[in-house]
């Protein structure tokens, strides 16, 4: 069996609503940061907020590994600095049965992305890792300087567009 990690992150514009997700997918095979720098992709999102950007980033991601691991039988490791995601499968049965309205009878604004996560991770053997993002070198393990590559990427992405 194939196992994939998935790191995925995102920065936004608020004002503009313009954001930028990053994710990089890592085998083991290749855990070398320096090349594995060359392998991250970036996508431009609009209009968005920061948590509907992490759920897009996420999906995109979900889509290509789909893709990429087509008829191989893998399972998957998601690093995540997102608490909405992480939370996502403990959620699933009360967003289900409320048919994505929340308890004032508003239909919740992500609610379309949570349904294809809930669709895309059914069919995926993985589990959710989250991670602390923004913190000092010196307490960076392995997983958290691999993170550092998405998140780094996705604010740069963001500032050379602003």
């Amino acid at each position: 069996m194939l196992h994939l990690e998935v790191f995925t992150d995102g920065s936004v514009n608020n004002q503009l609503k313009v954001g930028y997700g990053a994710y990089l997918v890592v085998s083991e095979q290749c855990r070398s940061i320096d090349r594995l720098k060359h392998d991250v992709k970036i996508k431009r999102f609009t209009p968005t907020s920061s948590t509907k950007l992490e759920l897009q980033t996420l999906l995109w991601a979900l889509h290509d590994i789909i893709i990429l691991a087509a008829e191989r039988d893998f399972r998957l490791t998601i690093y995540t600095d997102s608490q909405n995601i992480i939370g996502l499968p403990d959620r699933r049965i009360s967003l289900e049965q409320s048919h994505y309205f929340s308890s004032k009878n508003k239909r919740l604004n992500n609610y379309e992305l949570y349904q294809e996560f809930y669709q895309l991770t059914s069919s995926i053997k993985h589990i959710l890792v989250k991670v602390v993002g923004h913190q000092a070198s010196s307490n960076k393990d392995e997983v958290d300087r691999l993170f550092a590559l998405v998140d780094k990427a996705s604010r740069r992405a963001l500032r050379e567009q602003f």
